[in-house]
């Protein structure tokens, strides 16, 4: 590159006789390389191709013009000042040669050698420029390195995330060195110290008076000592707590220090409130301890609820497969035994009461979870509480006064009444409850239109509420703050869950109401259910209990279910109610006998499988023969997958099942005889 280009050549301008030829060769002798010019503007063109010194004579300047060189000249980079020896006739003295103040003012880095001279001479001459010529290569060396170490100091002081600044300390009134002023700032600065423009300003006038005095102290410290520290410390001006590195600039007599910093205020934050953690983790200890006793007791249940909540789905469907052929076996041995053996009549009425709690509990866990499909419907209040209330009253005990209020002109409520009815049974054995020595129940159903009722989160609209009042003892702040949260109880061990009020809770907002209680201690507790309201006109159903079977023909069934203990007792149920039964353990198989079998008149097939599930088994079915009904089989979120299909949810007793079969095939149903084996 021009005027950069390294080389030890010497370039010769003599165009007169035989000057450039002698001096070329004494330089070559003497192991300098030297180049003749044929002009001034030959020598500039070779003077950008690089060269330590030039020989010129002076009768080639004496008359030329000298511009380009002189601008070539002047135009050197600052390592550069390029050596020149002119060979005179008169010598270089200006008394002798009064041309020589122009060669000096044009050529400024000459050497006049007069003529004639000796050969060691000029040689002595031509290495001295050289080795000049190296120093000046040297220099434009150091240069660059410094300017490519300025250039990454640039770059990371620009870049870098932490704050970086250098201070220069001051005089002032405060005494000697007792203030400073910024004379360097990154970018990362505010950032980190959140305090703009900081360049330039004095410490004093960014802090107060007692903070300067304490950071002009640290710092002075620095610069005196020459000792590197490191320490954390607020600016209290904002907020922001620093760690901080600082040291001196050398030499002292700069009076500069340069501080590196970051802002740690969130790691101090954490690291107070572990503090904190840990002032308070002994009274937190034993707060728990003096509840271990409970804790431990309730351990066990809390784990295996907390396990279900968490996989509710999944453990509704395993234990629902478990419970179909239980509540199918029972059902069946119940219409075979019961009334003619008074002990197998019992037991077996024990075992369906089990299979129920069982079905009861399964439900909670989905309602709590707000898994439970809800099949919701106009309900009448009044008549679900009449009809209930015989079983109320065995619920809780003859020491126990129910009293039943309704208002008249009730709008019906939006409820799946089966989960309806499970609330307003656990409400009222709650009561019972706190009710040790007898007292009074009050069930009553009331309006709650808009304005009427002072609960924020409840929407606009019209309410009906489901209340449970007792004369019991109540419940304190603490209690009554807790008394829904899941698995919180006050009951003994093996009297409760913990499950019953937080249940009713998820009830009540899957169903757009709320739940809200009320109590003190002493003064008893007050239960209310807020539910949403219809038009529609709510009757119940007078025949959910009872058993009935489709008066349908013999049919030919394929069963397809993976768990063979619930192929197996459904297809006895179905086997009883008079059916040819095929099973089969899984789609591929179940699609394979189809292909090799006739006379199929109906699939019934359970949705959770290996390899496809039973809509997917449908959607193949119906591919080869589309009037073909399947009914699928759910123990998953309550029988209402949106498939598509008919559903039957597990568990089912077989009048649930014979009734899923008449509404699939279209045949009036009608009682299920006790009697039929």
């Amino acid at each position: 590159m021009k005027r950069t280009t390294i080389s030890e050549r010497a370039l010769l301008l003599a165009p007169r006789g035989r000057d450039a030829p002698l001096a070329a060769s004494m330089l070559h002798e003497a192991g300098i390389d030297a180049s003749a010019c044929a002009s001034l503007t030959n020598l500039v063109e070779e003077l950008d191709r690089g060269a330590a010194f030039a020989i010129i004579t002076e009768e080639a300047v004496a008359t030329a013009d000298l511009n380009r060189l002189s601008q070539w000249l002047a135009n050197q980079e600052e390592w550069s000042d390029f050596p020149i020896i002119l060979l005179t006739s008169r010598g270089g003295g200006l008394e002798r040669n009064p041309t020589a103040t122009r060669q000096l003012d044009v050529l400024s880095n000459v050497t006049f050698l007069e003529r004639p001279f000796h050969p060691t001479t000029l040689v002595s001459l031509a290495r001295s420029a050289v080795r000049a010529r190296r120093r000046q290569y040297e220099a434009r060396a150091r240069l660059i390195a410094l300017r490519d170490s300025e250039e990454r100091y640039r770059t990371l002081f620009e870049t870098m995330d932490e704050g970086f600044c250098i201070i220069e300390f001051l005089d002032g009134p405060h005494g000697p060195m007792s203030d400073y002023v910024h004379v360097q700032a990154n970018p990362a600065y505010t950032a980190n110290a959140g305090v703009p423009d900081i360049l330039g300003k004095r410490l004093r006038e960014v802090v107060s008076e007692s903070e300067a005095d304490a950071w002009a102290a640290i710092y002075r410290r620095v610069l005196v000592t020459g000792e590197a520290i490191q320490f954390e410390r607020e600016l209290v001006e904002t907020k922001r707590h620093l760690e901080l590195s600082a040291f001196r600039i050398e030499p002292e007599s700069r009076r500069q220090v340069a501080v590196l910093f970051k802002d740690a205020s969130d790691r101090k934050q954490a690291e107070n409130e572990l503090r904190v953690l840990n002032e308070t983790l002994e009274r937190r200890v034993e707060d728990a301890v003096s509840e271990r006793e409970k804790a431990a007791a309730q351990l066990h249940e809390v784990q295996k609820l907390e396990t279900l909540g968490q996989l509710t789905g999944g453990v509704a469907h395993d234990i629902n497969n478990l419970l179909t052929p239980i509540t199918g076996a029972l059902d069946m041995l119940a219409r075979r035994h019961v009334g003619n053996d008074e002990r197998a009549t019992r037991l077996i009425g024990g075992a369906q009461q089990s299979a129920e709690r069982a079905r009861i509990l399964v439900s909670r866990l989905l309602g709590f979870a707000r898994r439970q499909s809800l099949e919701t419907r106009p309900v009448d209040l009044a008549s679900l509480i009449d009809g209930m209330r015989d079983l109320i009253a065995s619920s809780v005990g003859s020491t126990i006064t129910i009293e039943v209020f309704a208002e008249s002109d009730l709008l019906s409520a939006v409820a799946d009444p089966n989960q309806l009815e499970l609330a307003l049974l656990n409400l009222c054995v709650n009561a019972r409850d706190a009710m040790p020595d007898g007292g009074t129940v009050t069930i009553a159903a009331r309006k709650a239109g808009s304005g009427l009722h002072d609960i924020p989160a409840l929407p606009p609209g019209d309410y009906v509420v489901l209340s449970v009042i007792d004369t019991g003892t109540g419940m304190d702040e603490a209690t009554l703050a807790r008394a829904i949260e899941p698995f919180y109880s006050t009951k003994e061990i093996g009297k409760g869950t913990g499950l019953g009020l937080s249940m009713i809770h998820g009830l009540a907002a899957q169903l757009g109401g709320a739940f809200r209680l009320s109590s003190a201690v002493g003064a008893g507790t007050r239960a209310e259910l807020y539910l949403p309201t219809t038009t529609e006109t709510g009757k119940r159903d007078q025949n959910d209990n009872v058993d009935l079977v489709a008066t349908l023909n013999p049919m030919t069934i394929l069963l397809v279910d993976d768990e063979e203990l619930v192929r197996a007792g459904t297809a006895d149920m179905l086997r009883n109610m008079g059916h040819v039964v095929h099973e089969a353990a899984g789609g591929m198989e179940a699609l394979d006998k189809l292909g090799g079998q006739t006379g199929i008149d109906l699939v019934i097939t359970d949705y959770l499988m290996p390899g496809f599930n039973g809509a997917e088994l449908a959607k193949r079915i119906h591919q080869q023969d589309s009037r073909l009904p399947v009914l699928v089989v759910t123990g998953y979120a309550g029988g209402n997958l949106d498939i598509g299909l008919p559903q039957l949810a597990k568990p089912f007793r077989q009048s649930d099942l014979a009734k899923a079969l008449a509404e699939l095939v279209g045949a009036a149903p009608s009682p299920l005889p006790a009697t039929r084996v």
